[in-house]
């Protein structure tokens, strides 16, 4: 699959899950961050990286997404597949 529709699917999902992605500029030398999953005020944030490339910033969006109940939601099955089998 391509790593922009990719990309695209997954905040997709996210936003129907209620959070909210970012794309920020994270200054690498003050941060080894690629970004990642917070709450903010009570809701949750994906920040990413924009300094990035998109490969990576999906994989953060993995890692994030994976942390929350999918089973109720339809995924495409490449989706769901890379979130139930993603390993760090």
């Amino acid at each position: 699959m391509d790593e922009e529709i990719l990309l695209n699917q997954l905040e997709v999902l996210a936003e129907k899950l209620g959070i909210v992605v970012r794309d920020e500029n994270i200054n690498v030398e003050e941060s080894s961050s690629t970004g990642g999953l917070c709450r903010i005020e009570g809701k949750y944030v994906v920040i990413l990286n924009s300094r990035e490339t998109v490969k990576e910033k999906n994989q953060v969006m993995i890692k994030a997404l994976r942390q929350f109940d999918l089973s109720d939601i339809y995924l495409k099955p490449a989706i769901r597949e890379l979130l139930e089998g993603y390993e760090e």
